[in-house]
């Protein structure tokens, strides 16, 4: 954390916590890469009552969290006045009843700096936002500024912002805990299906809430029917809701035994399926993050966002991109277009190589 900054410092910071709020109201993917902050908190105040505020999509990913002791989830729906009027009230009602000493802001938003101002704590630890001179910086008694997180792991971006605690921090590995519940669960579901327990599976996540970041469909197929022909393997594509149409028609391209999981779990349900894969294939999205969490080998495959802000550390995980001069370009798709060149052209020819020493590490092997 040798990269972090504070520029604002106007209390000291005790040797201990009773109540401990930590604020992230990122995406599913930021939600798991903060895992090692929620862990090192842990560690460093035992004895302290630690609480994570996160939005209500991610909050699977916190209920089983051996480090958390309680969540405050944060619900955007649209509402009517009078409900969103109660809503809020509860809300306030919940947050304030901890008495929390201490509260940690991880990002800029104005939502989780509104929750760090109304929790009523003495300390308020939380990120430089350059636009935030008016009102949002004001709040927090201590400021962390970052310098070059561009070129960072995005669990340091985490880590950063509790520096002025200045704690020993030694496991920087996200994690995720699966309950017996969920494998249980997850077992009745693949005998449903009829998947073969007696095969190798593998987890293919062709989806992202950017399209910028997905690899077309017909060289998504290509892969698929290689895993299938070559290695014999059972392929199970993951999704939102919002994306079981699409991995139907992937699916229905495809001639090999292939699954369609779309929208057909919760969030940590697809944990537990992430679980029983031996290697997960996908694009930059958060079900890499947590097939890693999962400590399970991952083929990231990468277009104009930073494989070193974003890929899953270790020996067991790779990175597949176009070997071009411009990546990573970290543009919303080319020129900001949407439209991302870089994976439009990726073959399935130029990262065989990656995929097969993968599979081998993985322990699946070639058919016949």
């Amino acid at each position: 954390m040798n990269n972090a900054m504070t520029v604002k410092d106007t209390k000291n910071l005790p040797d201990k916590f009773k109540t401990i709020l930590l604020v992230q109201l990122g995406d599913i993917g930021d939600v798991v890469l903060t895992t090692p902050t929620i862990r090192a908190l842990k560690e460093s105040y035992p004895g302290s009552r630690l609480i994570v505020c996160v939005r209500e999509k991610a909050k699977g990913i916190i209920e089983g969290d051996r480090w958390a002791d309680g969540i405050i989830s944060v619900n955007k729906q649209k509402r009517s006045i009078l409900y969103n009027i109660r809503y809020q009230t509860s809300f306030f009602r919940e947050l304030r009843k901890y008495r929390f000493d201490l509260v940690i802001e991880l990002r800029t938003g104005t939502r989780g700096s509104f929750i760090t101002f109304i929790s009523g704590a003495k300390y308020k630890i939380g990120r430089y936002a350059a636009d935030g001179g008016f009102w949002r910086n004001r709040i927090f008694t201590h400021l962390v500024n970052p310098d070059n997180e561009g070129y960072q792991y995005s669990v340091e971006h985490n880590l950063n912002i509790i520096s002025p605690l200045g704690l020993e921090i030694n496991i920087k590995t996200p994690e995720i805990t699966i309950t017996s519940e969920i494998g249980k669960k997850i077992s009745r579901v693949f005998k449903k299906e009829g998947i073969n327990p007696d095969k190798p599976i593998i987890v293919f996540h062709p989806f992202s809430l950017w399209k910028y970041k997905e690899w077309r469909i017909n060289h998504c197929v290509e892969l698929i029917e290689y895993l299938y022909k070559e290695y014999d393997c059972i392929v199970i594509i993951t999704g939102a809701p919002e994306e079981r149409a699409q991995a139907g028609n992937l699916a229905y391209k495809c001639s090999s035994d292939v699954h369609n999981f779309a929208g057909r779990t919760s969030i940590i349900e697809l944990a537990g399926v992430l679980n029983r894969c031996r290697l997960f294939i996908g694009v930059d999205t958060a079900a890499l993050h947590m097939a890693a969490a999962l400590d399970k080998p991952t083929i990231g495959i990468f277009g104009p966002s930073p494989a070193i802000c974003w890929a899953p550390r270790g020996d067991i995980h790779s990175i597949v991109s176009k070997d071009i001069s411009c990546l990573p370009c970290r543009q919303k798709g080319c020129n900001n277009s949407e439209v991302s060149e870089c994976l439009d052209e990726l073959s399935l020819d130029e990262i065989k190589g990656t995929i097969d020493k993968q599979l081998e590490f993985a322990d699946i092997k070639k058919s016949g």
